[in-house]
This record gives structure tokens, sequence and C-alpha cells, in this order.
């Protein structure tokens, strides 16, 4: 690696191997081999003039991939995909009249970029249920804990920490079905032509349209594929590439949330992302325990979310059957999506593979709040006594008035149990109001809400998909 050029850090930070080889160069041109090999196969199956002896040269030199001779055509060709006929050519003499035979060059690169789409999204996948695992299973061992619910990021109701995350998992399953309905719709370009009518197809076999869908079908069936698009320019509709992007930003969204809550309930100190053992929170502050893996985890979510409005401007602006300006940015676009979004779902992994909860900080917290919070069973507690509800009503808002300000300008403890105990109106004993503060008789249905949910909507997915780990995170 040079260090006098620009480097990605997706490459040297953050994404990892896998995602990041499946937009290499070695696995791009590889990939147009294999189309060019199944092209072969699929036209002399139709009739072409088309040796076994040939097709058997393109196998035995498949992988004998040389970029450097590649890059040498392409500066005199100014054409990548024909300095790669011309490589390969070079060491399949006897094939080279044949390769790339009728097809344009959208054949091998939207072919390729259709196959990686695939291959990127199930990585993703993988990795998607691999995070739903992990707080599928956090959400059942806490989904008794009360904790403070918030609106508004101000107290509300309590919840349970189980429950909160299964709204960070609940966010996680719609984008597994978002992801598996565009898997499902992905085709391949197949064999379309200059500007997809076929038309170099249909001299090459007299016209004759039954061998031509022949053809196509045999090579969506050796990549894997079981379509080809119905119709078509010169390249698919980028509509594909949109949609997919769509998915990675939805993912990326679904993540962001989850880090932001994350880096609220570390500055709470009821939850902590992990922190290892001789990790440094700060320069500065050796104390500080910071959350740097939520934190790049929302760097880089917010570099997908905002991505995403290229491939829409992209599939917006095509020209009738083609323009070029799409390359370019098309390269950047969906590999830094992709590789993005990988290296979020691998601090995800890694965060929920490790959270830590803090329960004496939360009853703490949730002490100091559930005398507010409990003021209406307090209330129905003392009308059963014989106490007027409309009275005790206005009684207890101006007692909690008042223990609130004690809170805020003094900053003192919460003493509205104290001050309605006091009062003769109410009728109540301190001990009687106590008996009314169990955290447990303020979650409502909670428990089997986690329950539930993750039966009936999270089990079934994580039974269908294998699940894939995250590379060895380091930061």
């Amino acid at each position: 690696m040079s260090d006098n050029k620009y480097v990605s850090p997706f490459s040297t930070r953050y994404a990892s191997d896998e995602m990041q080889y499946l937009f290499s160069a070695e696995k791009k041109f590889l990939t147009f081999r294999r189309l060019w090999i199944a092209l072969a196969e699929a036209e002399q199956q139709a009739g072409l003039p088309i040796t076994d002896e040939q097709i058997a040269e393109m196998k035995e030199h498949a992988e004998d991939l040389d970029l450097e001779l590649a890059a040498e055509y392409e500066k005199k060709l100014r054409h990548d995909v024909m300095a790669h006929i011309h490589a390969w050519g070079d060491v399949c003499p006897k094939a080279r009249p044949i390769i790339h035979l009728g097809a344009t060059s959208c054949y091998v690169g939207d072919n390729t970029d259709m196959l990686i789409l695939k291959e990127a999204l199930l990585l993703v996948r993988g990795k998607l249920c691999r995070v739903m695992k992990n707080l599928a299973d956090f959400a059942l061992k806490y989904k008794d804990l009360p904790t403070l619910g918030y609106t508004h990021l101000q107290p509300a109701q309590m919840v349970t920490v189980g429950k909160r995350a299964t709204l960070w998992l609940y966010d996680l399953v719609l984008d597994f079905h978002d992801l598996e309905y565009v898997l499902s719709t992905l085709a391949l370009l197949g064999s379309k032509g200059t500007t997809g009518t076929q038309a170099s197809f249909m001299e090459l076999l007299n016209g004759d349209g039954q061998k031509i869908d022949e053809i196509e079908a045999s090579i969506a069936k050796a990549m894997g594929f079981d379509k080809v698009v119905p119709v078509s320019g010169q390249t698919y509709t980028r509509k594909f590439d949109s949609r997919v992007l769509n998915v990675l930003s939805g993912i990326a969204q679904s993540a962001y949330k989850f880090s932001n809550d994350m880096r609220i309930l570390q500055s709470f100190k009821e939850m902590e992302e992990p922190f290892e053992k001789n990790q440094i929170g700060s320069s500065a502050m050796p104390y500080k325990r910071n959350p740097m893996r939520c934190e790049r985890m929302s760097a880089l979510c917010r570099a997908v979310i905002s991505d995403v409005s290229n491939t829409a401007i992209t599939a917006s602006t095509q020209w009738f059957e083609r323009t070029l300006d799409d390359s370019a940015n098309r390269r950047i676009a969906i590999s830094e999506g992709f590789l993005a979004v990988d290296a979020i779902l691998n601090v995800f992994i890694n965060v929920t593979d490790g959270l830590v909860v803090y329960p004496k900080v939360i009853a703490s917290r949730v002490a100091a709040e559930l005398p507010f919070m409990a003021s209406e069973n307090i209330l129905m507690a003392a009308v059963k006594r014989g106490g007027d509800r409309q009275t005790l009503h206005e009684a207890i808002r101006q007692h909690a008035m008042a223990a609130g300000r004690m809170v805020k300008e003094e900053g003192l403890a919460n003493d509205l149990l104290e001050r309605i105990a006091a009062d003769d109106r109410f009728g109540l004993a301190k001990e009687d109001i106590e008996k009314l503060l169990n955290p447990a008789d303020y979650i409502g249905r909670c428990p089997e809400q986690v329950e539930r949910f993750i039966e009936t909507e999270v089990a079934p997915i994580l039974a269908s998909v294998e699940t894939i780990g995250g590379a060895a995170l380091t930061v």
C-alpha cells in the first residue's frame, strides 16, 4: 500500500475482506470470463460454429488473469471490455475469434454487476440475521427488567429493557423483508445487444427467436439465475440499483436508530457497548468510556443514507436506451454503499454480542421517577378509601409540581410520596403508598409482547436463513 496516495478507509478500517473481494477487480473480471464461457456454450448449443476445443481453451485459462496486460491494452484501446477481450485472447488464441460473439459491453458489465449485487445482498442478509439473533436473545433475557420509557426524551410510562430491544429488532425485521423482496426480483440482463433488440443475435441465428431465448435461458441457469429482464435498452434498468441502495439505506436507518439510542443510554449509564480492557476513551480524560463503536455506526449510517440519492438520480436521468454518465458514479455509489453497510453490520454484531446492562443504575433512575408515574394508582387507591377523585387529582398535581421544583431547582430528592403521605385528604400511610411502587406493576404487557414478537416474527426468519458472523473488529 502506498502512503502517498489516497486509500479508501473502507479497505483499511471498515469493510470485511469478504465484502471487499466482491467489489475487487479480480472478482469482476473473473466473472466476465464466466459469462463469456456461458455465452459460448449457449451459442454452440444453438448451432453456431464454436468448437469444443475453443470452449475447453477458455475454461483452461479462465483464471489466467493478467490485470497489468489488460491495463496496457486499455491505455491503447480506451475501452475496458475490449482490453480484457484482447488480454484473454492472448492466452486463448483458438477461442479468440469467438469470445464475446454477438454481445455488447453491457453483456459482461451489467450481468457481472447483477451477479455481484446478488452475492453482496446475500452476505448482508446473513450478517443482518446475526444481529437479529443477538437482539432476540437480549430481548428475551431482559424482557422483565423494568426501565424508564421515554417520549420526547422525557420520562413517560415504564417499559422493559427487553421490550425496547424489540423496537430495534422490528426495524431490522422490516429491512429483512425488504431485502428478501428485492433479492427475489433481481434478474440478469441476459444477451440483449446494443439497444436491447437482440438484432445481432437475430443476424447470427438467421432470425430464430426461439434459439435466442434458449441462449438467454442457458446463460441465466449457468449464472445461478432463473430469469432475465423481459425488456431493456443496452443496460438493465438502473431502477435495480436504486432499489438495492434503498434496502441498504433502510438497514442504515435502523442501525442509526439503535446506535443513537445506545449513545444516550451510555450517557445515562444504564447500558454500554463493549469496552476492552486496555481501551482508551479519551486522550485528555482517562476516566471516559466513549461509545466509539456506536459513534462509528452512526457516521457510516449517515454516509449510506446520503448515498442513496446518487442511484435515484442515476435511475431518473438515463437517456432512452442508455447513456454513460452512470458509469463512474455507479462504481462509487454501489460498491461503497455495500462496503459501508458491511462495516455497519460488523460493528452492530460486535456491539450486540457484548451489550452491558447496569440493573442497579436502571433501578435507581426508575425510583427517582416512579412516584410521578404511580400518581394515577395512588389516586385510585385514595378514592377507594373514600376520597373525592377531582379534589385528590388537583392535590396530586400541586404536590407533583412542588416536588418537581425541589428536584430541578434545589437538586434534592423527589419527595412526592412524603408529601402525599402527610396529606390527610388521601388517607394513605407511606407504607400503603410504597406498596404501589413495584416497578413490575407498571410495565404492562412487555414480557408477553417480547415473547410473542420473537416467536411469530423473528424465529421464522432465523430458522430459514443461515446467520453470518462479522469480521473481527479492530477499533
